[in-house]
């Protein structure tokens, strides 16, 4: 992949180019000293990947991400000096777009050699996220019976990637602690930030947000989220479990694979839902929910940070309506109170 480096300090900078060096399927396509550089150049040169600083002169990572998103998107790799250090600034960046992150390696010191391993790592994966983008891969379900969307149980399932956390945070201001629905959301993110996302959410919403554990049950007014990197699914028996298979699916957790379980297993009023993000993961689980009858519900173009995933599932008939995220909370709340959304009500132009 070509890559690019934006970072003021000229010895992060070296101890990215000499990981990379282990690497010579990368190559360096540019670098940048700060963020406003950073958008200039990823304009004029779109990278496959860019590696970005948090704290920089000038402008700094977050507000970067945000104008590359928006004018010249490109996938985007936080690489700070200490994520644990920067969790809120980590979280901004990933709701601007971002899709990980990961501490920069050293040129020296006991952590030198595993730091660069672990960014080798995630540049792997991420290009494994960008190589499947417009690909789609068989999952091990078979196509569910028709399911009543008017039932007295009812489940949110949401999907979302790039761009996620913000979207999530501004979808549940709508929620209360008094929602009669259950939520489950499948963010793609890893492990390590899985704590920190669900404590991050819980501060920006009044609806309690924790991780699912092993055997926990989708309950009304919680959200829960994946705390490992295994794929989440819903059970015959109503409760959640994690699971490994398919082992060599590109994203983990899968929405796909969550979506999939929801429409075989949950015997309720449910609704899906695919937020910003890149790449397909949800498009086929979504179209599942809609075909088990299940109401469908893509973001639309103007309000995704990153409009690879809803655009997938537009382009697939998996979303019976496409709403600006703002009119996504309004539109679950209905459900509640209707089996069926009006799509002349609902339907974003």
């Amino acid at each position: 992949m070509r890559l690019a480096l934006v970072n003021d300090l000229g010895l992060a900078v070296e101890a990215m180019r000499r990981a990379l060096a282990a690497a010579p399927q990368h190559t360096v396509a540019w670098t940048a000293r700060d963020g406003a550089e950073a958008v200039q150049k990823c304009a004029a040169d779109r990278p496959d990947l860019i590696l970005m600083d948090l704290i920089m002169p000038v402008m700094d990572g977050v507000e970067a991400t945000r104008r590359i998103m928006r004018d010249t998107p490109c996938a985007i790799l936080v690489v700070t000096a200490t994520v644990d250090g920067n969790t809120s600034r980590v979280f901004d960046a990933l709701g601007a777009g971002a899709l990980d992150a990961v501490n920069t390696p050293t040129l020296s010191g006991p952590e030198a050699e595993a730091n660069a391993r672990a960014l080798l790592a995630k540049i792997e994966v991420l290009g494994r996220l960008i190589d499947h983008s417009d690909t789609e891969t068989r999952l091990p379900f078979p196509v569910p019976p028709p399911v009543g969307a008017a039932g007295r149980r009812w489940l949110f399932a949401i999907g979302s990637s790039a761009g996620g956390p913000s979207a999530l945070a501004e979808l549940f201001s709508h929620f209360s602690p008094a929602l009669p629905a259950a939520v489950v959301v499948v963010q793609h993110l890893d492990e390590t930030f899985a704590a920190g996302l669900a404590d991050w959410l819980g501060q920006q919403s009044s609806i309690p947000v924790r991780l699912a554990r092993e055997g926990d049950a989708p309950e009304p007014g919680v959200v829960l989220l994946p705390g490992r990197a295994d794929h989440l699914v819903l059970t015959a028996a109503g409760s959640l479990a994690y699971t490994p298979h398919p082992a060599d699916y590109a994203y983990r957790p899968s929405v796909d694979v969550f979506f999939e379980s929801v429409a075989r297993h949950w015997k309720g009023g449910a609704a899906g839902v695919i937020l910003t993000g890149m790449g397909r993961d949800g498009a086929r689980g979504l179209k599942k929910m809609r075909e088990a009858r299940f109401s469908t519900i893509a973001q639309d173009r103007a309000t995704s940070a990153v409009y690879g995933m809803p655009k997938a599932a537009a382009e697939l008939g998996a979303a019976e309506h496409i709403l600006s995220l703002a009119r996504i909370g309004p539109a679950l709340r209905q459900l509640l109170e209707s089996p069926t959304l009006p799509p002349a009500t609902f339907r974003s132009p």
